[in-house]
């Protein structure tokens, strides 16, 4: 695809920025601060109000406009170090796996006030974007009926030419846009939510050409992952009659049930390295109301060979942190290894966090918790299990206990990156080897007040 940048004009009032490279302090502290809007995109359904993961953008290009870094860095992809993408207080920030080059993308386009990454075009040096305007849900504006009144916004950046392009503009169908998968370099999956509802569309990279890959009524599908042939989509469905796992092909037809039961919250289905299998969580949501915890499960793309890699509910699935001041969260997915493990947040026996569901009362800003940081116990470890034979590995260990969580392999395999957050503390991105050696903190975030969601780039 080429860059359209010299055919159309700039966007007047937008400036570049590059931070200095921060210290290592020893821990995140909270900051006595208003709550940010929280870094994970959100989707409420009339199910009920479980995260929604943006795992999937994608984009074409439009019109282009001066990117979102310093003139003194250079435009060359000479040098394809491990890098990771990370977000803090609304903010996008690059980092290297050694800790060096830290800086923050400050895209001033005029209205957006929060800026997270997606995944890479094949090129490897186009990544998506995704802006959104002040949020329209708040007091006496409750998040069910005002949240998808929120402006969004698609764009498609270039790390090495610096341009950003906004996308997806063509034959808008809502002002909540939220992509959910790249399927191919001019085909995207995008979630759009009106007041009846959300559904998924298939569209062309520029908007144009929207085919509907559900249907309104059917449910929220969510938590979108491609195949490695690029045949089949995998995805949970909030249905009326629960959340299953479905797959598909790329246009939404062939469709094929994986897992469902009235009783339990199947979520973020991901396929196995060699593409012969699917990884997704299993909630008891009846007696979990608050989807802290949930089981890891396993089966083939066509349902069959499901079994539970699992007991007591031992993964933790919906992350909380922080303070009243400074919170936030967002549904923790495992992760497959190189080599077909796989990397989860285990729980320690006995382990209760410190922000408690309230399930007696309405939800009313998508959090729904009191922090009762005294009633705390135990915490998380990031674990390596072996879904042949049950083999768990532990790769961190704290005394005292410590909250650690999103942890994924680098490209390259040698590196995971995780989060790691104190009780009643914001989190800090951490890197280790991939055998749990030589841990070290990268960064705690913008002016140390919390960093989460570290994804790596491609290295290729």
């Amino acid at each position: 695809m080429k860059n359209p940048s010299n055919k159309v004009k700039p966007v007047p009032g937008v400036e570049t920025y590059r931070s200095k490279v921060e210290g290592h302090p020893n821990r995140c502290r909270p900051q006595n601060r208003p709550a940010p809007i929280r870094e994970e995109m959100t989707l409420i359904t009339k199910l009920d109000r479980r995260r929604f993961i943006a795992l999937g953008f994608a984009a074409a290009a439009i019109a282009s406009i001066p990117g979102c870094r310093s003139a003194a860095e250079s435009h060359g992809s000479a040098q394809r170090r491990a890098r990771l993408f990370f977000t803090t207080q609304g903010r996008t920030a690059l980092i290297n796996a050694d800790g060096t080059g830290l800086r923050y993308f400050d895209c001033k386009v005029p209205d957006q006030v929060t800026w997270q990454p997606g995944p890479f075009l094949s090129d490897g040096r186009r990544v998506i974007f995704l802006s959104m305007e002040a949020r329209r849900d708040g007091p006496g504006r409750p998040f069910a009926e005002y949240y998808h009144k929120t402006p969004t916004h698609l764009w498609l950046y270039d790390l090495d030419r610096d341009t950003l392009t906004e996308i997806a503009k063509r034959d808008r169908l809502a002002v909540f846009y939220t992509p959910a998968l790249l399927v191919s370099d001019d085909r995207l999956l995008v979630q759009v939510v009106r007041d009846q509802g959300g559904q998924i569309f298939s569209m062309n990279l520029d908007g144009s050409d929207a085919r509907e890959f559900t249907r309104l009524g059917e449910g929220l599908p969510y938590g979108l992952s491609l195949s490695l042939d690029g045949q089949r989509v995998a995805y949970h469905l909030a249905s009326p009659s629960g959340y299953q796992i479905w797959t598909s092909n790329a246009a939404g037809a062939e469709r094929v049930l994986v897992a469902a039961h009235p009783e339990h919250l199947y979520f973020g289905p991901t396929w196995s390295p060699d593409g012969q299998r699917l990884l997704f969580q299993d909630c008891l949501f009846k007696t979990d109301p608050g989807h802290d915890w949930c089981d890891l499960c396993i089966a083939r793309p066509d349902g069959s060979e499901q079994r539970v890699l699992t007991e007591g509910q031992a993964m933790w699935f919906a992350a909380t942190y922080g303070d009243p001041q400074n919170r936030g969260g967002g549904s923790n997915i495992a992760g497959w290894t190189h080599d077909g493990q796989i990397l989860l947040p285990r729980k320690l026996p006995g382990t209760k966090v410190p922000w408690e569901f309230q399930p007696q009362r309405p939800d009313t800003d998508h959090f729904n918790r009191d922090f009762k940081p005294e009633q705390a116990r135990g915490g998380v470890e990031i674990c390596r299990l072996n879904p042949r034979d049950g083999g768990v590995t532990r790769l961190t260990q704290s005394a005292p206990p410590v909250w650690d969580f999103r942890a994924s392999e680098s490209p390259d395999g040698r590196l995971v990156v995780f989060c790691r957050a104190q009780t009643g503390g914001v989190p800090a991105i951490w890197i280790m080897d991939a055998d749990g050696r030589n841990q070290r903190l990268l960064t705690c975030g913008f002016e140390n007040k919390g960093a989460d969601h570290p994804r790596w780039l491609p290295m290729s």
